[in-house]
């Protein structure tokens, strides 16, 4: 979708902002642009834009080469969302999601329906908040009408500049989740620029690393770039603890381990048995369809049968969550283990041995899904 060849820029006084920059950013794709202060992220959203023109190089959208051409135009076909946000006061918040397809020369039925779909889309009511002036609304909401601004012309791309910096922590990390709900379902191709490697982790499908002077120093998946930094610059930037980022972005799935799996109406004499052979203390019961009902001790209270002994587990976690989440819950559960599930349907088990051997592997990648585990029957 868009396609950035041999970019440069070069202000007046021989200032490189970016130099030689060649970046492709695939259709539906959120590449995120990180990198120390001064090293041009800005300067390329602006680029693509064409509020700032490129001394060199081309600049490719959908097959177009836009580096020339009318710019207004363009910035039609481009939705951009600030830190600020850039609402303007004097107007109300429908009126400002309305602008670009007013501009367009859209009916007036249809963007005040577009401007409703699109404030019930990013979770404002369009009867309340529609009537309403900026300065009314709190610092996330008006990012929120920013981004559905940006999306009101339902252009195939957004350029985002730092969107959510201006943001206390808690409202940063509620709309960080709902854009990537958001973007799941819109599938809009967007640049993404942010100082946060946090946030580059969270929400990129892919990371531009970029050093001083605008160079490119590594363009990879958020998995590629915390296990396999390209330089020590890279390294250095994603920080000592890259290896705890890096869970966040490892699928469970990496780290599931089958256990010793023995169904409902197994009496208790043959569990035991099962979990001698293994050389284990414990075993997954599981009802019709691998539904998970419980776990089974060496020394279950009381029953006949492994259904009827069997312990209740915690809530499962889910086969679409990260290494980061099956961590979190074996801390906070204080066990030796944690089950996965996928509904209801067991998926299998993760350690601490599994976990540790898992972040080691360096095998999952972001566009991986735990839920393409398979494991053995029961």
């Amino acid at each position: 979708m868009i396609r950035l060849e041999h970019l440069t820029k070069r202000f007046p006084g021989g200032q490189v902002a970016v130099d030689d920059l060649s970046l492709d950013v695939d259709d539906g794709e959120l590449c995120v642009l990180v990198g120390p202060s001064g090293c041009g992220k800005t300067t390329i959203l602006k680029m693509v834009n064409r509020l700032v023109e490129p001394t060199s190089g081309r600049i490719v959208l959908d097959g177009d080469d836009v580096t020339s051409g009318d710019p207004v135009a363009l910035r039609r076909r481009i939705g951009y969302v600030i830190q600020h946000v850039g609402l303007f006061p004097h107007q109300t918040i429908a009126a400002n999601v309305a602008t670009v397809p007013r501009l367009l020369g859209w009916e007036r039925a249809r963007v005040a329906e577009r401007v409703a779909e699109l404030l019930a889309l990013v979770g404002l009511d369009p009867a309340v908040h529609g009537p309403r002036y900026p300065h009314q609304l709190s610092g996330g909401q008006r990012q929120r009408v920013g981004v559905a601004r940006a999306l009101a012309a339902d252009p195939p791309v957004l350029l985002m500049d730092e969107p959510f910096g201006a943001i206390d922590p808690i409202s940063r990390d509620r709309l960080q989740r709902e854009f990537l709900l958001l973007q799941g379902t819109l599938r809009k191709t967007v640049i993404f620029v942010t100082h946060d490697v946090e946030e580059a982790v969270r929400l990129g499908d892919r990371i531009a690393v970029l050093a001083q002077g605008g160079v490119l120093a590594q363009h990879a998946t958020p998995s590629d770039v915390l296990g396999h930094p390209a330089d020590d610059f890279v390294a250095d930037f994603v920080g000592a603890d890259r290896g705890l980022k890096r869970l966040r972005v490892t699928p469970v799935g990496a780290a599931v381990d089958q256990p010793v799996v023995v169904s409902a109406d197994t009496s208790l004499d043959e569990a035991g048995r099962a979990m001698d052979a293994a050389g284990t203390d414990y075993a997954v019961v599981l009802g019709a369809g691998r539904r998970l009902e419980g776990w089974l001790g060496r020394e279950p209270a009381g029953g006949v049968t492994a259904g009827d002994a069997a312990t209740p587990v915690d809530a499962p976690v889910p086969s679409s969550a990260t290494l980061q989440d099956a961590l979190s819950a074996l801390l906070l559960r204080d066990a030796g283990w944690v089950a996965v599930a996928d509904g209801e349907r067991f998926v299998g088990v993760v350690t601490p041995e599994s976990l540790h051997r898992a972040s080691r592997a360096g095998q999952a990648t972001t566009g991986a899904t735990a839920s393409s585990v398979s494991p053995a029957a029961t």
